[in-house]
């Protein structure tokens, strides 16, 4: 191997390793509404209220007579509710709902940070 190419495969490999060593904030975004259509099957659900605590934020939503409780985590969990009777319980990602976008972002300067 020639020594330029060492360098480089060097510098690269500090770079990656760095990237690692970052403070990372995850954003979770969700479509409430369509996340309770994708578990229930019922569409048009209504937001009643929102209660927000240091480690979650708490929504009540109706659909008739039918209330559901969606409580999402700040490290990224999620129970849902319907009727008193749980629907969900577990780790909220784009794999486990379609209604659910996560962004990533430096947590330092707030710049967004692409997973390939």
């Amino acid at each position: 191997m020639n020594i330029e190419y060492e360098n480089l495969k060097n510098l690269i490999n500090g770079q990656i390793q760095s990237g690692w060593n970052e403070p990372v904030v995850c954003r979770v975004e969700v479509d409430l509404s369509g996340w309770l259509e994708q578990l229930t099957g019922r569409t048009n659900w209504e937001v009643l209220d929102e209660q927000e605590d240091d480690a979650y934020v708490s929504f009540a939503l109706r659909h008739g007579k039918q209330e559901a409780e969606v409580t999402l985590y700040h490290n990224g969990y999620a129970v849902v509710d319907v009727d008193g009777q749980q629907v969900f319980d577990g780790t909220l990602t784009t794999g486990t709902s379609k209604c659910a976008h996560l962004s990533y972002y430096n947590a330092e300067s707030g710049e967004p940070i692409t997973l390939n």
